[in-house]
């Protein structure tokens, strides 16, 4: 495993929050990489690998997730929050720019960043998500946000997620679905493998907004001046092939990959995601 060391930062609200930051060149802004809903900061880990040295590699634990601490307030698991939590890390760290590598969630963060303090945005890479999402895939995650599942050995999580996830990765070998299990899951104290995060992370996603949704296109706006991936698996159900054109439309330094033989969302490790990834660094000042 490429070395990396494991940092903290301080939320306004108290909540002690890990990072781990895998060292490369300082002439260049680091790679800031966001995880999705129910993912950490190891999702990264092989990405991290091959940009390690050339790029300084920040691999975030949201709040509620991995080795971050759990909030006593279940609604501040909301993106606002989220993205207020990263606004310290760049303080706390003394970050200037950063090219902001976001999955799912992680992009929802990486617009809204956009919105609030482009200034931080060297570069970034929205993984399947903008700045609307499909409801059959939103439905999708509620239904299984927050269940509470456990396992007694990692074959039977890995079956799990093969289970429930065969679709959107129809060509995953069984090697695959246990180090996506290893990276999603640990084992608990009583020695039961259950996913890694909190599970009152799902109770702010079941309440309706007060207002309906939030049209977040406009906050598109804070990354048109930057070289930009617009990302997406060829089968999600969470980021449509047209609003991936129109985002496209829409940020004149820009590319659009689709990649094939994939739903939500590409893993980073996919022939066509490394080859489009090291066009994104290339163009990054």
């Amino acid at each position: 495993m490429t070395a990396f060391a494991d940092r903290f930062w301080t939320s306004r609200d108290g909540l002690k929050l890990h990072f781990r930051d895998y060292p490369g060149r300082d002439d260049r802004p680091p790679v800031l990489c966001l995880p999705g809903l129910t993912r950490n900061a190891r999702d990264f880990e092989d990405l991290a690998a091959r940009l390690a040295g050339d790029w300084r590699v920040l691999c975030v634990d949201l709040r509620g997730r991995g080795e971050s601490g759990y909030a006593r307030d279940a609604a501040s698991y909301n993106p606002l929050q989220y993205a207020d939590d990263l606004g310290e890390l760049f303080v706390q760290h003394g970050l200037g720019r950063a090219v902001f590598f976001g999955t799912s969630l992680g992009g929802l963060l990486t617009i809204i960043t956009a919105m609030t303090a482009p200034q931080r945005i060297a570069g970034a890479l929205l993984n399947d998500v903008g700045p609307e999402i499909d409801p059959a895939g939103l439905e999708r995650i509620r239904g299984y946000v927050g269940q509470g599942r456990s396992y007694p050995t990692w074959m039977h999580a890995a079956r799990a997620l093969e289970e429930s996830q065969a679709e959107a990765f129809p060509q995953f070998s069984l090697t695959q679905w246990l180090a996506m299990a290893k990276r999603c899951m640990m084992v608990g104290s009583n020695g039961r493998i259950h996913f890694d995060y909190d599970m009152k992370i799902a109770e702010p996603l079941a309440e309706p907004a007060p207002s309906g949704p939030v049209d977040m296109w406009p906050a598109l706006a804070g990354l048109k001046d930057v070289p930009s991936l617009l990302l997406r698996g060829e089968m999600s159900d969470i980021l449509s092939a047209a609003t991936q054109d129109k985002m496209h439309r829409l940020l004149p330094h820009s590319e659009a990959v689709t990649v094939p033989g994939v739903g939500h969302a590409p893993t980073l490790d996919e022939p066509e995601a490394v080859a489009a990834i090291g066009r994104l660094l290339a163009r990054v000042r």
